[in-house]
């Protein structure tokens, strides 16, 4: 384990994940979501064959052996992608990075009722402060009064829809990774994505310009490179060290989002986002906490030679 270098590809990753988001805002008006998905995930693929390859680890990339639970990731995880994207287009880029911190929220929660994991009420307690907080980000966008447009609402939605999608996608590889390489899940999913997403094409594809084409194929390139990161990152760190890390990008989508697409962010938006991001680290520092127990208990009955 190297903490440091987990630390530093954690962030690294974020990094490359918000550029691909803003780089996706700034087409958003103009290419539909579901090609930009297409887009994204296919020239992801290379990147992950280059990276699989370099390690050696191309055999057991391409190696499945439970294909439909590989295609029913792919399908969560892909709505993911897409309800994200089309959030995009019709909210501030913070708004939609907080509003994805309810997928972990969730995590826990769906664990719960599909995995079977005990969840007590420290966590749970923080799980519904942190909805709570997402509540209050989302407030402004689903009130009934008059200055709420129906854009505006319909974007909380697909925003909201994405991290229940994320929070499935999540759990779904944790019942992967018991049976399946994690370069396998990170490729096929990649595949996968790209061949749901041509399901959009009779919604309406647009022609890309030049611009808008170089733009759409390096979220791929980036996306792909920021996977690359965040996989490494768990190699080189324990979850509970870097995990925390993610929230970074709340500061990062603040500073894109002001000095890139002018968008100033409310009271309401920073509290509640203040909120979730609390939540989350106290059940990472939670998770931790119970991770270092069991740890001393196994300890503890190893016979001693």
């Amino acid at each position: 384990m190297r903490p440091i270098r987990g630390i530093v590809f954690k962030l690294i990753s974020v990094t490359l994940f918000i550029v691909m988001s803003s780089l996706v805002k700034s087409v958003s008006d103009s290419i539909p979501p579901g090609e930009t998905v297409f887009f994204r995930s296919l020239f992801a693929i290379p990147v992950i064959l280059a990276w699989l390859a370099f390690r050696g680890e191309l055999r057991t990339g391409l190696r499945v052996s439970k294909p439909l639970g590989h295609l029913w990731r792919g399908m969560v995880g892909t709505m993911a992608m897409g309800m994200g994207f089309a959030a995009l287009a019709f909210l501030p880029l913070p708004e939609v990075t907080a509003i994805g911190y309810a997928a972990p929220l969730l995590v826990v929660i769906f664990a719960s009722m599909f995995l079977g994991e005990e969840v007590r009420l420290f966590r749970l307690t923080a799980v519904f402060a942190g909805l709570a907080g997402v509540m209050i980000v989302l407030s402004p966008r689903l009130s009934l009064g008059s200055d709420v447009g129906t854009a505006e609402a319909l974007g909380a939605m697909f925003a909201l829809t994405g991290a229940v999608s994320a929070a499935l996608a999540q759990v779904t590889v944790r019942r992967l990774v018991m049976t399946e390489e994690t370069s396998a899940i990170v490729f096929w999913f990649s595949i996968t994505a790209t061949g749901l997403s041509l399901f959009t094409l009779p919604f309406g594809w647009a022609l890309p310009s030049p611009a808008e084409a170089g733009i759409l194929v390096l979220t791929g390139l980036i996306g792909g490179v920021g996977q690359i990161f965040l996989t490494s990152s768990y190699r080189e760190a324990d979850a509970s060290l870097v995990a925390p890390f993610d929230y970074a990008s709340m500061l990062l989508a603040l500073a894109i989002g002001y000095w890139i697409f002018d968008e100033v962010p409310t009271g309401t938006m920073l509290i509640g986002a203040a909120i979730v991001v609390s939540a989350g680290i106290l059940i990472i520092w939670r998770e931790r906490q119970l991770g270092l127990e069991r740890a001393k208990q196994r300890k503890a009955m190893t016979p001693q030679g």
